[in-house]
């Protein structure tokens, strides 16, 4: 349990509210009933309630999105009943509030909103509002001050039926009980493995480039863009990479946050979260590590990035694939099906096909099917849909836009600039792709091999505006920066700038 003095009062790390936002007195007030739950009761109390009732549950199609991807971590939604045009205007925005800067997506169960929030000067808050009207039901406030390069959130909570979970930009690692609003316990994913503390300090010129300690090993210094862990659960193990000097992997039991196990270091630190690949029908967590950086070379030997499976119960390592090239990796591995794993990338490679063979006696091995730069993705998974998969190939030094590639690694095309997509986020439902530019535009797309496909488009942000030190990572270039994960769920996506949360009406 956290010390109660370094606990913060609800009200202390809430972002400046305008207009759209909600009164503070309004947060815990009693949530209103669900969707199911008011059209149970119009059904009951009115005989022409059923034609109502079949029209809103065709819209809804009710679906959570409880962590990070979606229900499977993949980016795709069971819903259905998806707008195939929208208005003029674009689809119908909901509400909107106002967050604190950065790049944490939202999270959505049982039709409350979840987003870890955060001042780069106090720390992180937790939020929770009603989807339906977007009002602030409460919020849980800790201490974690502190900046990185591109200042702000970083994360998105992982939410199951009783508790939420999530992993803040200084590593804090919480379990709040989604009844009391409190911790149940917490963690420190990067300090308790001999990690060295977050000394930089919000407002410094140039957040994040300050000369590193050189009385800190390189190991052990707070990575340069922050702790960037979505909690995985599996079973009873809540799994996140610490990737600290003393810990790769770390795998606690969810109700206590004792740990059941660790590995040592996998490789060069990296921002990726643990994924689950089936091989042969077995769970495997799948985790990814960089390459040493080829222009800044903190480490004295050339290092290749390694992807490694692991076995859920135990931690062991179960296969390695030692030939990943990518010095600053992010997104989460893939499961291609066929036990191949699709890693990507926005440095050096941009994308590796890897199969897992199963051996005789009962080992695993890895093979390379295909590695390509021409297609890959900086910061998120690629969509996987009917054999092939898109994804946003922007990167500092290459702007391909949205690229389709099929599962044998043929490119099938490249929007490039026109349009440029790039650190976007995309879903995949009811066999369509809602997409961010990563700027201020929302599309809709129908995934197709033979070419890009838009059916709308929308400005959905308004345009940045261009600063000097700090706000460099705030706006690049004038440009907004729209680059958190999404979140779809009752047919309302969930989609955030640097100062907005948007919930926007897709479906009939």
């Amino acid at each position: 349990m956290p010390d109660p003095k370094h606990q913060l009062p609800e009200h202390h790390l809430r972002p400046n509210r305008g207009a759209d936002a909600f009164s503070p007195k309004q947060q815990h007030q009693t949530h209103q009933p669900d969707m199911k739950t008011k059209l149970t009761r119009l059904f009951e109390t009115t005989g022409v309630a059923s034609i109502t009732c079949t029209l809103l549950l065709t819209c809804a199609q009710a679906a959570d999105w409880p962590q990070y991807l979606g229900p499977n971590r993949n980016s795709t939604s069971p819903e259905k009943g998806l707008l195939r045009s929208w208005p003029p205007g674009g689809p119908e925005v909901l509400w909107t509030v106002s967050v604190g800067r950065g790049f944490g997506g939202p999270a959505v169960k049982d039709g409350k909103v979840y987003l870890l929030d955060r001042d780069d000067a106090v720390g992180d808050t937790l939020r929770c509002f009603d989807l339906a009207t977007g009002k602030e039901l409460w919020s849980f406030a800790y201490a974690a001050p502190g900046t990185a390069m591109f200042p702000g959130s970083r994360s998105v909570p992982t939410v199951t039926e009783s508790h939420v979970y999530t992993c803040g930009h200084n590593g804090d690692l919480y379990c709040v009980d989604l009844k009391t609003h409190q911790p149940v316990w917490h963690r420190n994913v990067w300090t308790d493995f001999g990690g060295a503390p977050n000394t930089r300090t919000a407002g410094a010129t140039g957040p994040g480039r300050e000369r590193p300690d050189e009385n800190i090993p390189p190991a052990a210094r707070f990575p340069m863009w922050a702790i960037t862990q979505n909690p995985l659960i599996h079973g009873d193990r809540l799994i996140v990479a610490s990737q600290a000097p003393e810990a790769g992997v770390v795998a606690y039991d969810k109700l206590t946050g004792t740990v059941k196990w660790k590995t040592p270091s996998l490789g060069l630190i990296s921002y990726v979260s643990p994924a689950i690949v089936k091989v042969d029908g077995q769970d495997h967590v799948v985790m990814v590590t960089s390459s040493t950086n080829p222009f800044q070379r903190v480490n004295p030997v050339d290092e290749l990035g390694n992807v490694v499976g692991l076995a859920p119960a135990t931690g062991n390592v179960l296969w390695k694939y030692t030939n990943w090239h990518c010095h600053i990796s992010v997104a989460s591995a893939v499961d291609a099906g066929d036990n191949r794993v699709l890693v990507v990338g926005g440095y050096e490679l941009g994308a590796t096909m890897i199969q897992v063979e199963k051996q005789p006696d009962g080992s695993y091995q890895t093979r390379e099917l295909f590695t390509t730069v021409e297609f890959g993705d900086q910061t998120k998974p690629p969509v996987l849909h009917n054999g092939h998969v898109y994804a946003q190939y922007g990167t500092n030094s290459r702007r391909e836009g949205l690229v389709c590639l099929r599962l044998d690694g043929k490119i099938m095309w490249k929007t490039r600039r026109s349009p440029d997509f790039n650190k976007g986020s995309m879903i995949l439902a009811d066999g369509l792709i809602l997409a961010t530019d990563g700027e201020r535009k929302l599309y809709l797309i129908e995934p197709d091999p033979s070419g890009f496909k838009p059916l709308a488009s929308a400005e959905m942000f308004p345009e940045g505006a261009a600063g000097s030190g700090n706000d460099i990572a705030f706006r690049v270039g004038g440009r907004t920066q729209n680059w958190a994960p999404m979140a779809l769920s009752e047919g309302k996506l969930l989609l955030r700038d640097q100062t907005q949360l948007k919930c926007v009406k897709v479906c009939r």
